[in-house]
């Protein structure tokens, strides 16, 4: 439960309580509904206004026959090599020229066939075919016309060639300012996978591969562990220099500014010659990660990451639809999950006590905004204990006005371990973020709303910090392997704060709102589960934080609902599948 439909404002509509990744998705559509000429129909006009300079400015919905003819000018140039009337065709030439440019000269792409699908709308799916060329001296990878004879012949026996092929799509927007049909420009219109900014190169390898080993010695690859491709890519990225390897020629994705801010990793297209990989071991478990796979498959928003309390070692991570990893680098708000921490800081401050009695009304106002508990409930006569078992939001919110504005973020920082930005695990990741806030914002992140921001990698360590009393970094590649240093805690909770913590996170999971997704897992147990509202959707995320003995595990399912309803039953899989 928790924090579903926590927080209601004074308008009428309630506040944005933001939590959320993005990742491009490109639908594939069939292929061939009309083939690329140099020119094509004019479009039909439909509708035009006047700009304040008195020019007719086309307005409406687009035509069928504007979508075709834009995406056919754009296509048909591309496929020619003619980046200015390519570029021309699209909203953004300056971008489209560049990236265009790129294709030939950076990532030596040639003999280029365009083929367009059925439209749907106005998005037009379309496959590439072409071919990759790439040698050792300055003829390497040039120009080739449409035959495919190069234009400039590259050294005898020092290119390597070999094709591409992928499914990509466009979309036809009408222009700012005259409203004439025109290509929506981004980058994954080129190419899928690549982000604004990003650029293709072929060449040798500015990293060598890894071949990344689980703990018991062996192979982890992204065919045997799809969840995975992500992370390997990463520890390529850290590693590839290190381990020992040689570079191979390869088409990559070279990230740009925007995606480097979000810690992505370059990206191998296409490999044109082998590099000898260097050897990488990680802490991950084979069986728990084919385990993680499993619980994620089929749930294409769904994450969750399994710990050894003890020392920090990640066992297994997965993240359904296995495209950006919202299990190391999401940033989501964490609903109720994040009432361990405020329940540890309340604890410490004298706020509250487990078996003292503890105000869960159904309401409370605080900062301009009126909280309520999901369902309206209330806890009349009751124990600190009972409202962190039953989610009761109120119980935490009416704290606020003894708490300073700062609290909670240092409680997080100094005992946790979050929001610093130090964590080194081997692969890129995103450490939380509990901002200082204050009035209504400062009250609703005490319910993992307002500002604050996690994924389950950040929980799961939560819990295991409640679980050894100390919180230990989690890490992927064992610090020994280059000598990094992982990040520490400035301090620790107290005694009597850790023991009744324990016993919150032992009663939710026994007799709380856990208990349904719990039942069945043996030996010293704690969880919470959490709903996190995200504007724009039906269902809020649903959250899951737990331990069993020496494990942690956290887990989120997007748009799912009550976390222990779906985030649950993945945690608890883990954790038995551990024992």
């Amino acid at each position: 439960m928790g924090s579903r439909r926590a927080v209601a404002g004074r308008r009428k509509t309630r506040p944005a309580l933001i939590g959320g990744a993005a990742a491009v998705v490109v639908g594939v559509v069939g292929i061939g509904a009309w083939a690329l000429y140099g020119g094509g129909a004019a479009a039909e006009e439909n509708g035009r206004t006047t700009s304040a300079a008195g020019e007719k400015v086309k307005t409406g919905p687009l035509t069928a026959a504007e979508v075709t003819t834009a995406a056919q000018r754009f296509l048909t140039a591309w496929q020619r090599g003619d980046v200015a009337g390519a570029a021309a065709a699209t909203d953004d030439a300056g971008a489209a020229t560049a990236l265009l440019t790129g294709w030939t000269k950076d990532a030596h792409v040639t003999r280029v066939t365009l083929t367009p699908g059925t439209p749907a709308g106005a998005k037009v799916p379309f496959s590439v075919r072409a071919t990759v060329t790439y040698g050792d001296e300055a003829g390497t990878g040039a120009p080739q016309n449409e035959t495919g004879t190069p234009q400039r012949e590259a050294p005898q026996g020092a290119a390597v060639s070999k094709p591409l092929a992928y499914d990509s799509a466009l979309t036809v927007v009408r222009r700012a300012g005259d409203g004439e049909p025109r290509v929506d420009w981004h980058a994954a219109v080129v190419h899928p996978e690549l982000k604004d900014g990003d650029t293709l190169v072929t060449g040798e390898a500015g990293t060598p591969p890894v071949k990344a080993l689980d703990r018991d010695g062996g192979e982890i690859t992204a065919a045997a562990y799809p969840s995975l491709g992500t992370v390997l890519d990463g520890l390529r990225e850290k590693y590839g220099k290190k381990a020992g390897g040689t570079a191979g020629v390869e088409l990559r994705v070279v990230r740009g500014k925007e995606s480097k801010a979000a810690k992505a990793s370059d990206k191998t297209l296409l490999e044109l010659s082998e590099g000898t990989p260097g050897t990488v071991r990680t802490t991950l478990d084979p069986e728990l990660q084919a385990a993680a796979e499993r619980q994620v498959a089929g749930k294409k928003r769904a994450s969750v990451v399994l710990l050894r309390a003890s020392t920090g070692e990640i066992l297994a991570v997965a993240n359904g639809g296995h495209g950006f990893n919202t299990a190391f680098q999401g940033s989501l708000a964490p609903g109720s999950t994040m009432k361990v921490v405020t329940a540890s800081l309340l604890i410490e401050k004298g706020l509250a006590s487990a078996d003292e009695p503890h105000p869960c009304p159904k309401y409370f106002e605080y900062g301009g905004w009126k909280f309520q508990n999901d369902d309206e409930f209330e806890i009349k006569n009751g124990t600190f204990k009972a409202s962190f078992a039953r989610s009761c939001n109120t119980a935490f919110i009416s704290q606020a006005p003894e708490l300073e504005n700062d609290d909670l973020t240092e409680q997080a920082q100094e005992v946790f371990g979050l929001g610093r930005n130090d964590w080194a695990i081997g692969v890129p990741t995103f450490d939380g973020s509990v901002p200082v806030q204050d009035a209504a914002p400062m009250a609703a992140s005490l319910i993992g709303q307002g500002g604050v921001r996690m994924n389950p990698l950040n929980m799961a360590s939560v819990s295991a910090t409640v679980r050894t009393g100390t919180f230990h970094q989690p890490y992927l590649v064992a610090p020994s392997v280059d000598g990094r240093r992982t990040a520490t805690a400035s301090r620790t909770m107290s005694a009597s704060t850790l023991a009744q913590l324990r016993e919150l996170m032992s009663y939710t999971a026994t007799n709380g709102t856990a208990a349904g997704a719990m039942a069945g897992v043996s030996g010293q147990i704690g969880a919470k589960t959490g709903s996190a509202e995200v504007d724009g959707q039906d269902k809020p995320n649903g959250w899951f934080t737990a331990y069993r003995d020496d494990l942690a595990a956290a887990g989120v399912v997007q748009q799912g609902g009550h976390g222990g309803d779906t985030a649950g039953p993945i945690v608890a899989a883990l954790l038995k599948a551990g024992g």
